[in-house]
C-alpha cells in the first residue's frame, strides 16, 4: 500500500497535478504543531516562532513544486536525521540535533491534507 501511495504521488507531481489526499486535516494540523513547529512557522499557531533559516509552511504553499516538497518531505534535508518512517533506512550518518519521532503513511496523509487546505486558503486570498 505504501509503495502504490508513493508511486501515485510521484506521479501526480511529475505532472503538477493536484492530489486529494483525503485524510484528517485536523490531524495533520495537530502534527504540524507537535512536529514541523519546532523548526518552522505553521501560520497563526505560531507565527513569530521556528528557526529563521527554515521556510513557514504559508511560504512554502506559495510555491509551484510545494506538493513535491511536502509529500517527500521526510527524505529531504535535514529530515532524515530525525524523521522516522517504517520501511524506510534513515541514509543520514549525521547524529540527531532534536528528538526523532515515528511518521508514518497515515501521518503524512493527515499532514499533506491539512498543507493542502493551507495552499488553498493562501490561493483564495491570492486570487481575492
Amino acid at each position: 500500500m505504501r509503495q502504490l501511495f508513493l508511486v501515485i504521488v510521484c506521479l501526480a507531481a511529475l505532472q503538477n497535478e493536484a492530489v486529494a489526499y483525503g485524510g484528517d486535516g485536523a490531524r495533520g494540523r495537530a502534527l504540524a504543531e507537535q512536529h514541523c513547529a519546532r523548526c518552522h512557522v505553521i501560520g497563526d499557531f505560531n507565527k513569530y516562532g521556528g528557526l529563521g533559516s527554515t521556510p513557514s509552511f504559508p511560504r512554502l504553499v506559495k510555491l509551484p513544486d510545494w506538493r513535491e516538497r511536502f509529500e517527500t518531505f521526510f527524505a529531504r534535508r535535514p529530515h532524515p536525521v530525525f524523521v522516522r518512517m517504517p520501511g524506510l533506512e534513515s541514509t543520514s550518518l549525521s547524529p540527531s540535533h532534536v528528538t526523532p519521532f515515528d511518521f508514518d503513511l497515515d501521518d503524512l496523509t493527515d499532514l499533506l491534507t491539512y498543507v493542502e487546505s493551507q495552499a488553498e486558503a493562501a490561493k483564495k486570498k491570492t486570487d481575492d
